[in-house]
């Protein structure tokens, strides 16, 4: 079970950076897909396609109080989720996003998303997933030093349940 923990763990950073970061591909290149096995990120299985016609810059600086913060903004990717039982599947486009990251003195991040994100939680988070929601509005949440366990704070907006969307 320790295996799964991990697995799910380095799925749920690499899954959160592709889906956050964007990519600098062409939007006619083959899009990034990620399988994720049931109950990870919805009861089934799900297939999240990334296609590369997102921007972003990212700036990385000090703060007066000697702080590392980041903050990425762009127009992000679109994304297709894809239930991988039924064939049921979601599109968002790209619409851009803003991820502000603040880095504490305990190894662990706070992390402000606001615009268009895609948020993917997995049974090891708070609160306790399988879920994957597309957020439209503003999301905290904290990152532990481990780089694998979130917890959301706070949300405010829209939200699309891609789960219940695709018949989960």
């Amino acid at each position: 079970m320790r295996t799964t923990t991990k697995s799910a763990a380095a799925v749920a950073a690499t899954a959160f950076l592709l889906l956050s970061a964007g990519s600098s591909a062409n939007a006619a290149d083959p899009p990034t897909v990620i399988p994720l096995p049931a109950g990870s990120a919805c009861s089934f299985a799900l297939d999240i396609a990334i296609f590369g016609d997102g921007r972003q810059l990212t700036k990385t600086f000090t703060d007066r109080d000697g702080r590392v913060r980041t903050i990425t903004a762009g127009t992000g990717s679109s994304l297709t989720f894809t239930n991988a039982e039924t064939g049921a599947s979601l599109s968002t486009r790209s619409n851009g996003s803003v991820t502000r990251t603040h880095a504490n003195a305990d190894g662990s991040e706070t992390r402000i998303l606001t615009g268009h994100n895609a948020l993917i939680l997995f049974p090891t988070d708070t609160p306790a997933g399988p879920s994957t929601t597309v957020h439209s509005g503003r999301v905290v949440l904290s990152v532990g030093a481990d780089g694998s366990t979130f917890t959301v704070e706070r949300v405010s907006g829209r939200q699309l349940d891609v789960c219940a969307a695709l018949g989960g």
